[in-house]
């Protein structure tokens, strides 16, 4: 949910220089302006803390700068198409959705509050009492929300955390088509296989969503998510925040105390803070920029076996003309709703799409026959193509960080790559190939390289159930608060998780604030 886009709302942000840091000691500084970043920053500044985001590239938005978000669905429409296959399935569809809605309402909670974790740093009789206090009302409000499930739904919860996608979806449908189209959303970003356990998990991650208060809805944005990055960015500075790009963070300031009081820029620039927030990965954040003599062997064991695979790569293509799909007679000249929503390539079953896995996961390999999601935002949005013209973003699985039989630093083999894709593409929408003006591949080393996603991994880490919750980043920290008091994480890596959603930038931010109220 990153999909970049050849035009960037953000690229017009007007930022401070890096001389508006020195000389002023500030109540915190966050690390990276990605959309976590910049939602903490907004929390920070609201709350009348004198705040700076240093963001190492040129735009603001990080992951997020020119981002597309899909069009919601047309009910009726669902019906009759899938009708198409199965009878029986579209009857069963519009169940699933209800389901999933359930599933998703009884998450809402965890999503909007810090995990109950327990406190690390207590000064008082009176603050640890109120944390009992908390953690106790978080988790009666939680089995509340539970038992008014019911016992039969909550077993079909726990069977949807636990059991792989395949499993999930074999339960309520029949036609391979539907099922893998719906199972692409439990191996988005990852490794894994839709025979993955626990992959049921990120399928209903992906459903979590809601644009204006309708669940399960997603939107393109206007001029593409970079619109969204600068509406939050904008709100930051309104509330006092300052934004500064082109500002490279090198390493964290800690005290003789242990604490956090600051960040050490590339140009050897030092800035003062009472707090840092790092929107960072884990990896990055404690492996990369926290001196290791603060951190306890443990901790850093854990941050050093986190896992950051990924088999990611995004193409973002801009063509001539829409692409006109075989499979679809629905008396549309120009743009039609065929071309609006999320587009399945070369996943017609859920077996092709463990394939396309095994070959990256078990030799090393771009897949043969890779997995294909295709969105074509500028049939909606006329602000970021000429007319005429269109832009296209595949997202692609699966394209291991290192393949076994050549090297994304290759032209050659990267060309090779986007060739097979658009070769694929031609099997359902003849002539593609021939439409391609140009395109921008981004493999698992650009995403680390460009935007500092380690490994690649657009999470920050993986949605394993091992790393959810009350263990992400890792067991026993998962508050947004780390070993080094001051320094708070605030990005993806941190609970909720990925998505563009903003919760571990606001639940960071909040968390630090009520500590900073305790001084």
């Amino acid at each position: 949910m990153w999909r970049r886009c050849f035009s960037s709302g953000t690229s017009n942000f007007k930022s401070g220089p890096i001389t508006r840091l020195k000389g002023q000691k500030w109540d915190a500084l966050v690390i990276g302006g990605g959309h976590n970043g910049l939602t903490a920053a907004a929390y920070l500044a609201r709350a009348g803390l004198s705040v700076a985001v240093l963001e190492r590239r040129h735009v603001i938005g990080g992951a997020a700068v020119t981002e597309e978000l899909i069009s919601g669905p047309d009910k009726e429409l669902n019906y009759s198409e899938i009708s198409k296959f199965s009878k029986r399935d579209a009857d069963a569809y519009s169940g699933y959705e209800d389901q999933l809605e359930k599933f998703c309402k009884l998450m809402d909670p965890l999503i909007d509050s810090p995990p109950p974790e327990s406190l690390k740093y207590t000064s008082s009789f009176t603050d640890g009492f109120k944390d009992k206090i908390h953690k106790s009302v978080f988790w009666a409000r939680f089995l509340r929300q539970g038992l008014s499930l019911g016992q039969k739904d909550i077993v079909e919860f726990m069977d949807l955390l636990l059991s792989p996608a395949s499993k999930v979806l074999n339960n309520w449908f029949e036609s391979d088509v539907l099922k893998a189209t719906l199972a692409t959303d439990a191996v988005i970003g990852s490794t894994a296989s839709v025979h993955t356990p626990g992959s049921g998990y990120v399928l209903l991650h992906h459903v979590m969503g809601e644009t204006d208060g309708e669940r399960g809805i997603w939107s393109y944005v206007e001029g593409g998510m970079g619109s969204v990055s600068l509406a939050i960015g904008n709100a930051a500075k309104e509330a006092g925040a300052s934004i500064i790009t082109n500002a490279e963070v090198k390493q964290l300031l800690v005290d003789d105390s242990g604490r956090a009081n600051g960040i050490l820029l590339a140009d050897g620039t030092s800035v003062r803070s009472s707090i840092v927030l790092s929107n960072a990965t884990p990896h990055r954040t404690f492996k990369e920029l926290t001196p290791n003599q603060v951190l306890p062997d443990d901790f850093i064991r854990a941050i050093s076996y986190s896992d950051y695979s990924s088999a990611t790569t995004k193409i973002n293509v801009a063509v001539d003309k829409l692409p006109q799909f075989k499979c679809c007679k629905l008396g549309y000249p120009a743009a039609g709703p065929q071309h609006m929503g999320t587009i399945h390539i070369g996943s017609e079953s859920m077996e092709e799409i463990h394939s396309a896995c095994h070959d990256s996961a078990g030799n090393g390999l771009p897949s043969r026959r890779p997995v294909i999601e295709m969105t074509i935002p500028s049939v909606l949005d006329k602000t970021i193509s000429p007319p005429g013209k269109h832009v296209i973003n595949l997202f692609i699985q699966y394209t291991p960080y290192k393949p076994s039989d050549g090297s994304w630093a290759d032209s050659a083999y990267r060309e090779s790559f986007a060739k097979r894709c658009f070769c694929l593409i031609d099997e359902y929408a003849p002539n593609f190939s021939s439409s391609v003006i140009d395109y921008d591949m981004l493999t698992p080393p650009d995403l680390e390289r460009e935007i500092g996603l380690t490994g690649g991994n657009i999470f920050h880490g993986a949605m394993g159930l091992d790393s959810l919750f009350l263990m992400r980043p890792v067991k026993g920290w998962s508050n947004y608060r780390t070993p080094v008091p001051g320094l708070y994480l605030c990005g993806s890596g941190a609970h909720p998780g990925g998505g563009v959603m903003g919760a571990p930038g606001r639940n960071a931010a909040l968390a630090a604030i009520q500590d900073m109220n305790k001084v």
